[in-house]
């Protein structure tokens, strides 16, 4: 493979680029206008520009990509995360089209991509799943009856869901038809598909996924756990590996578990399954066919670029390790920064890098895409950087973190900075005892009420609504939609 198109941008474009950089390997890198200026794109060895700001219009033409990747005698194509990385319909177009696609088959793609199809495929191999429904349910009646089966608290959720999209949870038999109606209707509106299954609701659960790596020769091997659970909005913020809770017990378990889910859809490349952990019981959530936001806390404490294991898979090696021989080096944390304001809902406040000066020091890793004096466009996802922190033991990794966060300078925005240094220096967090409900729980202390105006929360709130209402811009993800913005993540 001597030469990779990135199907990306910002940090995750970069990010590729500077792998294939030590591989030897060429990189393309294709723009919108609106990152003409960024730094991928003047990074890579050759750019295309692609088309206009929006996304619909730019980044996610994928038979554009596919003809640039002709033109330019491209080996393979890497997704990075959101945009295309999950649409199972390029994936193939891409492999039709004679080019390598970075990442797995387009039919485990398909499998794992619906919430139903996923738990069906892997319901034969033994794997923890909530107690509930394993198949879609529309007579409203029957799906009482097995609520009541169940047990109330109930959780109703859409098919193709995420982002706490066509999500509702039912206390009792009087509201569940008001309740289900409404998933119903939001999930159609969401995803454009109605399908609603029901779950028993975990109420206090912890958000542990596990990272795989699959080659073509039938090997399987799980890198361990990373902790997710400090969220807003569903998504993602702050994520550490490996987990406080879990014991060795534990984490061997689940990571046999997650690597039969990978092999249950014949999974290739880097993948995440996900969990949710509760008083000593994980019960599987769904997969992630793709690389995550958050994969840099695996590498280090793996030693491992997973990057550079993707694109061996890809080229049909065998993976160079074995389970037995990984081991985990220590801990790291990871906080994203986004341009929000913690103190306004976590609403978007875009606007120009005045200052930007990034930490440094041994066991401090930035990924990002913008320089100082650039604007974070208002057409994408707006995470500015991920900082990451290494150190011998979780308590120093903290301590490190909250020294890099201090001396992380943006000036021009508001960003996340400050909420992750009040998260990560919490008793809850620290103790590591805490959940999914950290900031519901916790961040509404004096020493981060809001201070906005009624303007400013005004205008934050019409900025939100543009970006939710613009349509390559989703605040939730679905196989259908062909984006993951707001990083996802689900994140």
């Amino acid at each position: 493979m001597n030469k990779i198109l990135i199907a990306n941008r910002g940090e995750i474009a970069l990010r590729v680029m500077r792998t294939c950089r030590r591989l030897g390997i060429k990189s393309v890198a294709i723009y919108s206008e609106a990152d003409a200026n960024a730094p991928f794109v003047n990074y890579a060895d050759e750019a295309v520009c692609v088309g206009p700001p929006p996304s619909n219009e730019s980044y996610l033409l994928g038979d554009n990509i596919i003809k640039i990747c002709k033109e330019l005698n491209v080996d393979g194509i890497h997704p990075g995360y959101g945009f295309l990385s999950e649409n199972a319909d390029f994936a193939r177009a891409v492999t039709n089209a004679g080019i390598t696609f970075i990442g797995p088959s387009p039919e485990s793609m398909e499998v794992m991509g619906d919430k139903l199809s996923a738990k069906q495929a892997v319901k034969a191999y033994g794997i923890p799943m909530v107690p509930g429904l394993d198949e879609a349910i529309e007579d409203i009646e029957a799906a009482k009856n097995h609520a009541d089966e169940i047990g109330y608290p109930i959780l109703i959720k859409a098919s193709a869901g995420g982002g706490g999209k066509g999500m509702r949870v039912v206390e009792n038999r009087e509201e569940f038809e008001e309740q289900m109606n409404l998933a119903i209707s939001e999930a159609v509106k969401s995803f454009g598909n109605g399908a609603v299954f029901i779950e028993r609701y975990v109420g206090s659960p912890r958000h542990i996924e596990i990272q795989v790596l699959a080659d073509t020769h039938g090997n399987t091997v799980s890198l361990f756990e990373r902790e997710c659970s400090i969220q807003r909005r569903h998504q993602k913020v702050i994520e550490e590996a490996p987990s406080a809770v879990l014991t060795p017990e534990l984490r061997k378990a689940m990571g046999e578990s997650a690597c039969k889910v990978a092999e249950a859809c014949n999974y290739v490349g880097a993948g995440t399954v996900e969990f949710l952990y509760e008083n000593g019981e994980y019960f599987f959530l769904e997969m992630n066919t793709r690389l995550q936001v958050e994969h840099p806390v695996t590498e280090i404490i793996t030693n491992l670029d997973l990057v550079e294991e993707q694109i061996k898979v890809a080229r049909g090696e065998k993976l160079g390790f074995t389970q037995e021989e990984l081991t985990i080096d220590g801990h790291s944390l990871e906080i994203r920064v986004y341009a929000e304001d913690p103190k306004n809902n976590f609403l978007p406040d875009i606007g120009t890098l005045e200052v930007y000066k990034r930490p440094t020091g041994k066991g401090v890793r930035v990924d990002d895409g913008f320089e100082e004096g650039m604007e974070i466009p208002i057409y994408y996802d707006p995470m500015i950087a991920k900082l990451i922190t290494h150190a011998p033991t979780r308590a120093e990794a903290i301590r490190k973190m909250t020294k890099a966060i201090e001396e992380f300078d943006i000036v021009g925005i508001e960003t996340t900075l400050d909420f992750c240094k009040y998260a990560i220096n919490h008793d809850a967090f620290k103790s590591g005892e805490f959940d999914t409900h950290f900031v519901k729980h916790y961040f509404n202390d004096a020493s981060v009420a809001d201070t906005s105006t009624k303007e400013e929360k005004k205008v934050a709130g019409l900025l939100a609504n543009y970006f939710l209402e613009k349509n390559e811009i989703k605040a939730d993800y679905s196989p259908s939609s062909e984006i993951k913005a707001w990083e996802v993540n689900r994140v």
